[in-house]
This record gives C-alpha cells, structure tokens and sequence, in this order.
C-alpha cells in the first residue's frame, strides 16, 4: 500500500551541480541536498529537466543520485526521473535507483519518434519491471516530449500495481482533474499555477523554481491546506512575477537560479551544461533584480 502522506507537499526538482570544470559534482549535491532538507521541503526530485537529464551520461545520473541519497535517506521522499531515450539504459537506471532505495522512480515517455500508445505503454513498463519494488510516476510535459498523457493511455497504466501517479506538467488544469478521476496521485507540474493545481486536487507539487524560493512554494501549499485561498492566491501572483523575471536573462533560467541561489547563501551549483546556455555579464542586472524581488516576497509573505 502506497504511502500518500510521503508524496504530499513541495518537492523541489533538484539542479545540476557542476565544478568548474563543468564536470558533477559530488560535493555540491551533497550540500544542496543538506540545503533542501533544511528548507523543509517533503522531498526532491532528481535528474529531471531541472537536473539536465537529457545532457547528462548514464554515470553522471548515478553519481548525482548516489550523492542525493547518501544525505536524503530517511530525511527527504526522493523521486528519480530515470528515462533516457532508449529503454535499455532506462531500465539500467531504474534497477540503480532501487537498489538505492529511492521512494519512487519516474519517467516521460520517449522523445523525437511519436511511439503509438503501446508502445509508450511497453516502455514505461519495461522501465518498471527493472524496479519492481519501487513506486512508479508518469511525468508528462507534451510542450518538451512532444507527447501527451491521455486518460486512456493512464488507465491502461494503472494496470500496474508499481504505478501510482502523474507529475503533470501541461498547463491545462483539467488535465490533472481528468487524471486525478482515474484514481491515481496527480502532482502539479506548472509552477505558475501551483495554486489551481492544488485546488483542482493535485497532491502536491514538483516544480524547477521551487528551489529559488521554497518558502514562498511551502507558503502556498500550507495556506490551501487552510483554505486560505486569496491569501495564497496573492503569493502565487508574487511567484509568477519572480518566474518571468528569471527567464529575462540571455542565460539559460536555471542559470540564473543558480545564480540568485549563490547570492542568497545557498550552496554553490555552477553553471548550465552546453548547449544551454549560460549567463553572460549582461545578465547581472537581472539576477540582482530577481534577489531582491524574491527578498521582498519573503518579507511581505512569510
């Protein structure tokens, strides 16, 4: 029986952490990790598109989440994105994370070709049967896969005991009530509109900007569970201020949040790996202009 309770709240998606070299550091995950943990987030999600997944190798992966649980067992609900583009090197993945002791592993469906449904069917479940201990999440984000979840396509998942919910990531909000109805876990994908996902019944939230500000993400989530709506609808309009303003830059927005995180006393993660693209000194007015909005938030919200 799955514990919902551990998959309730704010997961932040984890970042990429390099030296400067460019190549992983084990060391920064660590203390990003550490970071999190005490931010009071529920858990973390790791080597999704936040965590430059699709640019990393099979062993970076492993090294990224090795480090994440050496600090986060026990402490942190940690979700692994394991898909690669092939179900080979998935399904490798997978067996890693369990043998880890991840909570759940996740996957989006296979990118560039558009696989009919069985077959993205047989690949999700050839990645789950590697981990056959471990809970299993669809992620669908079709504005990057190129591919959407449907309800049929759901149901025909949930034939499988190992399968519990969906990190959804489109933007329609129906799209989380229309899965919610199949009777699985939903958690909110957008981080514009953390809110709606909330109210329509998502369980919680997974998102790549909650790491720049996670109290005003842990904020939202505590004032719904209060029914506190225009109280939380007011910091959800503060949130997506502060999210346009981080993709203002030329660099890339994670770099940016990396950035902004340096400035406020987080752990140090680098930059972006290539080719996305990193700040360039124009950008430094803006990732100023991004600290101090998300300064002002905390002291007008928390």
């Amino acid at each position: 029986m799955t514990d919902i309770k551990k998959y309730q709240g704010i997961i932040p998606a984890f970042y990429a952490c390099y030296d400067k070299d460019g190549a992983v550091d084990p060391e920064a995950v660590r203390a990003l990790t550490r970071w999190f943990i005490g931010k009071g987030v529920t858990g973390l999600y790791v080597g999704g598109s936040s965590g430059e997944c699709i640019y990393q190798s099979k062993e970076e992966r492993k090294l990224v989440l090795e480090n994440v649980m050496a600090e986060a067992k026990g402490k942190l609900t940690v979700i692994a994105h394991i898909a690669c583009n092939n179900t080979a090197d998935s399904q490798e993945l997978a067996a890693h994370a369990e043998s880890l002791g991840v909570d759940a592993i996740a996957a989006i469906p296979p990118i560039y070709f558009k696989l009919p449904p069985y077959a993205i069917a047989k690949y999700w479940n050839d990645m789950s049967a590697a981990a056959p201990n471990t809970d299993f999440i669809i992620y669908n984000i079709p504005q990057l896969a190129g591919v959407s979840l449907t309800p049929a396509l759901l149901r025909e998942m949930l034939k499988n005991p190992r399968v519990i919910g969906v990190k959804n990531s489109s933007m329609p909000v129906q799209d989380i009530e229309e899965f919610r109805a199949e009777g699985c876990m939903v958690f909110n994908g957008p981080d514009e509109q953390l809110l709606s996902g909330l109210v329509a019944g998502a369980t919680g939230g997974i998102g790549g900007t909650y790491g720049a500000m996670p109290e005003l993400y842990l904020k939202i989530y505590e004032l719904v569970r209060e029914n506190r709506i225009q109280e939380a609808r007011a910091i959800q309009d503060a949130c997506l201020k502060i999210i346009i303003a981080l993709c203002g830059c030329k660099g890339n927005m994670y770099a940016v949040i990396k950035a902004v995180l340096r400035k406020m006393g987080a752990p140090d993660c680098g930059g972006v790996r290539a080719p996305l693209y990193d700040l360039v000194p124009e950008d430094e007015a803006q990732v100023d202009k991004c600290v101090d909005m998300i300064r002002a938030a905390y002291e007008a919200y928390l």
